[in-house]
């Protein structure tokens, strides 16, 4: 993966999740929600057999607790020795996993600790 140079401005908007304001014009269309599976590799999603398919049935979001989890996901899978079956094997099946959690879990006040934990985790 390579990314190119990155900026000490680029770091920092990365950093505070400032290059994700864009994303509220899509939750304010009713594209995105704020808590909910963030849009993963394309293709990915269109792999999902069984009961996996049930997270299609949630909109995709600013934020999730698998999104708090593998915030540095791209340092991650640098560290790796083969990168796209570590995703395969590892990161996505339990991105899934926290996803159906959440789908079974939802409701105002869960939206609202998961937002308050990502507020937390941004400022740390």
């Amino acid at each position: 993966m390579e990314h190119g140079r990155v900026t000490r401005m680029g770091k920092w908007l990365r950093k505070y999740k400032v290059d994700e304001l864009p994303q509220l014009w899509n939750v304010i269309k009713g594209d995105m929600s704020i808590v909910g599976p963030r849009p993963d590799v394309p293709g990915y999603y269109d792999k999902l057999v069984g009961n996996d398919r049930k997270v299609l049935q949630l909109k995709p979001g600013l934020t999730s607790l698998a999104a708090i989890k593998y915030r540095n996901e791209e340092q991650l899978l640098a560290q790796q020795e083969d990168p796209p079956k570590f995703n395969d094997e590892v990161l996505f099946p339990d991105k899934v996993k926290m996803n159906l959690e959440y789908l079974e879990k939802r409701s105002f006040t869960y939206d609202v600790h998961i937002i308050l934990k990502t507020i937390q985790v941004i400022f740390k």
